[in-house]
């Protein structure tokens, strides 16, 4: 169905998206990036020199990949193929390939190979790409939306220079929005404004994205109020566009491990508004609860320990209620849960402890453990020595006695550190009393 029809004219608004319509030709009209895009920066030397390497773009939906490949390729003046990853096979790859060995051969023309959601290729797909990137009969330029180091196989990436993409700024986003009320050529005849709370809100929805920005403005222009010749669109005209807003979010993509690193790393720096706020995005994206339980139990012990024994066992309390409760309520259970762990001391003393002990292990394998310490439960154990000279701690003052629980070759080794936070500085106060020869600090 037509978005709005223009008016006077009875035209109906072009099939071709606003997004499309809008989409640059040159760097000189690109906006963003301007890390790589700007004037004497990476993009202008690239396509300066020719495009001398193959590139993998890496960045968030509508950050400007594809267009960045398109106008790589118009103004470097090579030939240029395109594929889409979703839809192509090897087959495709294959004839491609040939198609740009000939264009070589018989012009001296290189091709530029743009692969959207390179991501997506299988291994057996990204290895018929090696040889031609290799002696260079193609330029690659691949797009993806994921971690190339974990999506991309190794001897092709080494062959690529990773160029990382930002989401677009909001003076970009503005920028953009704006060139196309004035210069699109249907939405600049049908006189279209844009009141500025609706612009906020347009851009706030956005996150980033030129192609989301550029749909939505042209989907609320079939909401906007008419005021003579003019189509005013309100807040309200981008809320009927919207609907609903959809966060940003892939739970098997990069946005997932993004999102739930923030957590991690808020609680572990103590701050609960952060915990809770990244918290409440997962969730409202559709984040599975019981997998950011599991990872607060991991982190109760991994960074708070025995600063605060408690926090283990709520965490683990947590991950059984949330497993029998589920949503909406478990998001309550999730916040307790959250804002606890983030206010709890913090120690990573027991994370380090089995990490020195795992090294230590490994650089001294198969000690002998210790005859007093061995079990005995036959009397031929007990006649060769095992468990002899065994010290019965409950039998001492205090229930310890001073004695050797390491290898020989061990004896003395401290492994555990404990902080001068929370309860671990009563612990550490008794392991100094108890064993004074083992330095803890």
């Amino acid at each position: 169905m037509d978005l709005f029809e223009q008016e006077n004219s009875g035209e109906k608004i072009s099939s071709v998206p606003l997004a499309e319509r809008m989409r640059p030709g040159s760097l000189k009209e690109f906006t963003g990036q301007s890390h790589i895009a700007g004037a004497g920066r990476f993009l202008d030397r690239y396509i300066s020199e020719g495009c001398p390497s193959s590139i993998i773009l890496w960045g968030p939906p509508g950050s400007g990949k594809t267009t960045l490949a398109g106008i790589i390729a118009n103004e470097a003046g090579t030939g240029f193929s395109r594929l889409s990853a979703v839809t192509s096979g090897l087959a495709d790859v294959r004839k491609i390939i040939e198609q740009a060995k000939l264009q070589l051969r018989t012009s001296g023309k290189r091709t530029i190979l743009f692969i959207d959601e390179i991501h997506r290729f299988n291994k057996a797909q990204q290895d018929a790409l090696l040889h031609a990137v290799e002696n260079g009969t193609v330029t690659l330029i691949g797009a993806t939306t994921e971690n190339p180091s974990f999506e991309v196989i190794s001897p092709l990436l080494s062959r690529c220079r990773v160029i990382a993409l930002k989401p677009l700024k909001e003076e970009d986003l503005k920028d953009i929005l704006h060139r196309a009320l004035k210069s699109d050529t249907i939405l600049s005849k049908t006189e279209v404004k844009i009141n500025p709370d609706a612009e906020k809100l347009l851009i706030r929805y956005s996150a980033g994205d030129a192609r989301r920005v550029l749909n939505t403005l042209e989907l609320s222009v079939s909401f906007a109020e008419k005021d003579g010749s003019e189509r005013i669109i309100s807040a309200k005209a981008v809320k009927e566009a919207l609907q609903k807003d959809v966060l940003v979010y892939d739970k098997k993509g990069g946005y997932h491990y993004d999102t739930i690193s923030a957590f991690i790393k808020s609680i572990r720096g103590s701050d609960p508004d952060a915990a809770v706020y990244w918290l409440a995005r997962m969730l409202e994206s559709g984040e599975d609860p019981l997998f950011i339980a599991r990872r607060m139990v991991i982190l109760a012990s991994e960074d708070i320990g025995n600063c605060d024994p408690m926090a283990l066992i709520l965490a683990n309390a947590a991950f059984q209620s949330v497993h029998s409760v589920g949503m909406p309520e478990a998001r309550i259970i999730l916040a307790q849960a959250a804002t606890y762990l983030a206010s709890a001391p913090k120690s990573n003393a027991s994370y380090l402890a089995i990490e020195n002990a795992v090294r230590s292990v490994k650089s001294n394998p198969g000690l002998p453990v210790p005859m007093h310490l061995r079990n005995a439960p036959t009397k031929l154990m007990k006649d060769i020595g095992y468990s002899k000279g065994y010290k019965y701690a409950h039998n001492y003052e205090e229930g310890f006695v001073n004695d050797n629980y390491l290898p020989d070759e061990l004896s003395g080794s401290v492994f555990y550190f404990p902080s001068e936070r929370g309860a671990e500085k009563s612990i550490k106060e008794r392991l100094k009393k108890i064993w004074p020869g083992r330095k803890r600090d």
